[in-house]
């Protein structure tokens, strides 16, 4: 395996389109690596570069320490698996895993040993005599999986291969993604728009934007600690809600409303003291905010709201709430497409509610979980 490291990578089309902008990223070996953003933000397109799929405009792209800008796709030492899975649909499991190492020459002894390995660790020794139509979509994926694994490559690029699979499948899938990984322990950059295979599969996430790097770090410092207002809004499903207040003396207005901080929180975010009496921006994820008839902190304010929907999923309530607060944009298209005007904010509510639709109700937030960010910069204070 190998390390991947981009050094200021720039992609311009000839029409003049600036894709990837200035990407310095360094993937070390054998990490799992996600990019990821909404649609357009140049993840798959900074995949093909690594991948010799399109060429480099500026910056050096190096694998294993080795300069790759001038050197082939083939000569690259990488596999890529794609959304579409492209098995041969009249080869067997056996031969489709096999087909590259046929076209290489590879001796039959040596061909039979690597399909077999790779089939065992995929679970598929079973079906190697099965051909594609007879397969599921998760099989059909890790046959396309072990026609890349077998070629033992430094570095594995996976673009978005779950987005054809169904709901159930993908969950399943990611799990087993994550597993082969582990046990290959393979250098993998993996492209998703889906942000929930972002937080559950990579050691580290990348996350894109207009072909800029905004944020990389492990799942839980990006949801924890997001850096600017788009990754805030774009990691975490649902989604952070994010308003405009003013701060004053301690205490965060908005609308009619107010809430008093607390002093570990003016005391661990060292920077509001300098946005005392200015605007500001803030963020609270869903499962901050809380229905007040249900056990709650005393000290944690209540904020009048309008129930507009429910989504009830079991083991929590979704809850769509119109409060008294000005809803700043993310950044994210997708959101605001989802979201629309029914709603200005999205809680995460215990199952045990009785909340509905219309109903005027109280919700808690927990002060303690607030982000803030500078409306001028977008970054987080």
């Amino acid at each position: 395996m190998a390390e991947v490291v981009l050094e200021a990578i720039n992609k311009i089309y000839s029409n003049g389109f600036h894709a990837i902008k200035d990407l310095s990223l360094t993937v070390a070996d054998g990490e799992f690596l996600i990019l990821v953003g909404p649609s357009g933000c140049g993840k798959s397109t900074a995949m093909r570069m690594i991948a010799g799929l399109e060429d480099v405009s500026a910056g050096d792209l190096l694998i294993g320490g080795r300069s790759v800008v001038d050197v082939a796709p083939k000569d690259r030492d990488i596999a890529m698996v794609f959304q579409n899975y492209a098995l041969y649909p009249h080869m067997n499991v056996y031969d489709n895993i096999a087909f590259s190492m046929k076209l290489a020459r590879v001796n039959r002894t040596e061909i039979r040993e690597r399909v077999h390995r790779v089939a065992k660790i995929l679970e598929l020794d079973k079906l190697l005599k099965s051909r594609p139509a007879q397969l599921s979509g998760g099989q059909r994926q890790r046959v396309a999986m072990g026609r890349a694994m077998v070629r033992d490559p430094a570095v594995f690029l996976m673009d978005e291969p779950l987005s054809n699979l169904d709901a159930k499948l993908r969950v399943q899938m990611r799990g087993e993604i994550a597993r082969i990984q582990k046990e290959l322990g393979a250098t993998t950059i993996y492209v998703t728009h889906d942000q929930i295979e972002a937080m559950t599969m990579g050691d580290r996430v990348a996350v894109l934007k207009d072909g800029i790097l905004q944020q990389v770090g492990s799942p839980k410092d990006l949801y924890d600690k997001p850096k600017n207002v788009f990754v805030a809004g774009f990691i975490g499903s649902p989604s952070m809600n994010l308003f405009s207040g003013q701060l004053s003396d301690g205490v965060l207005y908005f609308g009619q409303n107010s809430i008093t901080l607390p002093k570990s929180q003016m005391e661990r975010r060292k920077g509001l003291a300098d946005f005392d009496k200015m605007s500001l921006i803030f963020g609270v994820r869903p499962e901050d905010i809380s229905d007040s008839t249900l056990d709650h902190n005393a000290s944690w304010p209540c904020i009048p709201a309008t129930v507009s929907v429910i989504e009830e999923l079991g083991a929590e309530h979704i809850v769509y709430l119109n409060i008294d607060a000005q809803p700043v944009d993310s950044g994210d298209p997708d959101i605001i497409e989802e979201i629309g005007n029914a709603a200005n904010t999205v809680a995460r509510f215990d199952p045990r509610s009785k909340v509905r639709i219309d109903n005027r109700i109280d919700v808690t937030i927990n002060p303690e979980k607030i982000h803030f960010f500078d409306p001028t910069t977008y970054l987080a204070i």
